[in-house]
């Protein structure tokens, strides 16, 4: 009977082996998790857009059934859109509407004004020409 193991009948992995194991699954995570928060910055920041569009249409829609009034006395009203944005977007008027005109922005808050830093606070206006904290062209296309 022969009491000592021979290398070749071990089973398992070696310390080494552990460690480079342990090497890539922290290699793969460095690459991985600033992914995975940048594209929860983005989704963040098509809500908030998406809800901005949805109160642009209400005060077009306020325009129009208000003849001589245009969007000055308008409000824009709480949607169900706000509640799922709400922790990281504030969505309000930038001044009183007048009558030809009403400008609307979505600010970021907490964690996404942080994070967002590409286009911060997204806005647009009754022509609706769109900004993102003063970036102009392709960027604030890009931002919504």
């Amino acid at each position: 009977m022969n009491r000592g193991m021979s290398m070749s009948n071990q089973k398992g992995f070696t310390l080494i082996e552990l460690m480079i194991a342990v090497a890539i699954i922290g290699i793969l995570a460095g690459i991985a998790y600033p992914s995975y928060v940048e594209h929860v910055v983005k989704t963040r920041r098509v809500a908030a857009a998406g809800c901005l569009l949805e109160k642009v249409q209400f005060m077009e829609r306020y325009y129009t059934s208000h003849p001589g009034k245009g969007y000055q006395d308008a409000v824009v009203p709480k949607t169900a859109c706000d509640d799922e944005i709400a922790e990281h977007y504030t969505i309000d008027p930038a001044a009183d509407p007048t009558a030809t005109s009403f400008s609307l922005t979505a600010t970021p808050q907490g964690s996404q004004a942080t994070k967002d830093t590409k286009c911060g606070t997204l806005g647009i206006n009754q022509s609706g020409t769109r900004t993102a904290n003063g970036a102009t062209g392709t960027l604030a296309a890009q931002c919504f």
